[in-house]
């Protein structure tokens, strides 16, 4: 009898740690920088470290749950498992949004730099060219992608390092501020709270990186053990080098409503600080990035359409189809790059507004998956569970919730519209509700039953 293809058990701490931090993208801190700093009014650090916060309690709650389903599927799977298997696909299709979107963004901002640079070149072809790059590498092995994000990764710290050791001098001779300690950049009482949660709001896009190593924990080795240490590491790494580059940031150059295109600040920075060769060697970093996340971005969102496909929410024959000889979910890979032709013609503006839709909503009910799991149905109530599971993913849950509620209008009105879609497909696909969503049988996996040791 010819056994089923199925996702590889390969990946240890240290891929997925890079995994994470590739997708998370250090880079990121200052492709967000000028529009977060104006937002937050100059207290970027602040609108960080609030981020980072409601970042490491939904981190705790990931944690947890992979611990108990160390399986593909993230919120998607926890809530289905936890909660309600109806309320698990209204989150599975909310993340959605971020998971689909996130490469797509990689794709349009690494094409926008190219662009500046060869404008000769029709867009299209750059956009083009890097979808064709990142798919055939994931389709081919994830250890590959993961291998090729680590040397991207590191390349990305060389060059957050040179900025560093160049905004140190450059202070130490004037520049800017002139001192390295200020505290105005964690409180200022003419910033008004809303500012700053407006800003960390946006920053959520930042920590996009933490959730998606859950995704991996079918191909980890020892996933209750690895994955929720991978978690805390990306995030608390990750926040930390956040915060510190954004205050560094203020303290080269403190002006933040003089920047020329709020979208573009992280650039005229850099010219500021190392002037030609600092904002070239930047612009490289910054598309290396794009390629990173877009590795990383694209390999994640095909291993939560596996998990919906396997359980027949999505056709199976196409979405839980794994390759017999790369291990990997190839039709997938294809279709995440199908989809991402949509840089072509999406602004940046509108595919922000879906992902930090998406991300909030996922990260509200993996907390609340805590409490479903290990408080109510299992019962661990003693005054240190009761702290763990309730306590702290309460936290967790009012953190994000808060920052939801501080989105703009477009995010609510596009995620509203994606939502209803995905209520009306659940709708048909149980027959109004009158039937059950299909589910993956946990216990089968749990003893190996479709995955290689």
């Amino acid at each position: 009898m010819n056994q089923k293809a199925s996702l590889k058990r390969s990946l240890s701490l240290f891929h997925v740690f890079f995994f994470g931090l590739a997708y998370m993208a250090p880079m990121t801190v200052f492709g967000t920088y000028g529009i977060a700093t104006q937002t937050s009014q100059g207290m970027l650090p602040t609108a960080y470290i609030f981020a980072l916060i409601a970042m490491f309690f939904t981190a705790y709650s990931y944690g947890r749950m992979v611990k108990a389903y160390p399986i593909s599927g993230s919120a998607y799977t926890y809530t289905q498992k936890s909660i309600n298997p109806y309320i698990g696909f209204l989150v599975g299709w909310a993340i959605l949004m971020d998971y689909l979107f996130l490469p797509m963004i990689n794709y349009l901002v690494g094409s926008l730099y190219l662009s500046l640079y060869f404008p000769d070149m029709p867009f299209a072809v750059w956009v083009i060219g890097l979808i064709v790059v990142t798919t055939g590498i994931n389709i081919l092995e994830i250890k590959m992608a993961t291998r090729i994000n680590t040397i991207f990764v590191i390349y990305q710290f060389l060059v957050i390092m040179l900025f560093v050791v160049l905004s140190i001098q450059g202070i130490r001779n004037g520049m800017g501020t002139g001192t390295f300690f200020s505290a105005k950049p964690f409180f200022n009482p003419d910033v008004p709270l809303g500012s700053i949660m407006a800003g960390a709001s946006l920053l959520c896009l930042s920590f996009l990186g933490f959730d998606a190593v859950t995704t991996l924990s079918e191909e980890t080795k020892k996933p209750d053990k690895v994955i929720p240490r991978a978690i805390m590491l990306v995030t608390l790494f990750g926040g930390a080098l956040f915060i510190f580059i954004a205050y560094l940031g203020h303290m080269v150059f403190p002006n933040f409503s003089s920047f020329k295109n709020a979208d573009t600040a992280a650039f005229e920075i850099m010219e500021f600080v190392g002037g030609n060769l600092l904002s070239s060697l930047f612009t490289t970093a910054l598309l290396v990035a794009c390629l990173a996340s877009g590795l990383a971005s694209q390999g994640s969102v095909t291993r939560l359409l596996y998990a919906m496909g396997r359980d027949s929410i999505l056709p199976k024959k196409v979405f839980g189809f794994i390759h017999p000889r790369y291990k990997t979910p190839v039709y997938n890979v294809i279709i995440v790059g199908l989809l991402s032709l949509s840089a072509l013609f999406v602004d940046l503006v509108t595919a922000t507004s879906f992902i930090n839709f998406g991300a909030l909503v996922a990260f509200t009910f993996v907390n609340l998956s805590v409490i479903a799991h290990y408080f109510i149905r299992n019962h661990l109530r003693s005054p240190k569970e009761t702290f763990l599971y309730l306590i702290l993913p309460l936290i967790g849950a009012g953190f994000t919730i808060w920052l939801w509620s501080s989105l703009d209008k477009h995010s609510l009105i596009l995620g509203g519209i994606w939502s209803a879609c995905g209520l009306l497909y659940l709708m048909y696909r149980t027959r109004m509700f009158t039937k059950s969503p299909p589910e993956l049988n946990f216990d089968e996996v749990e003893r190996g039953g479709n995955i290689e040791a």
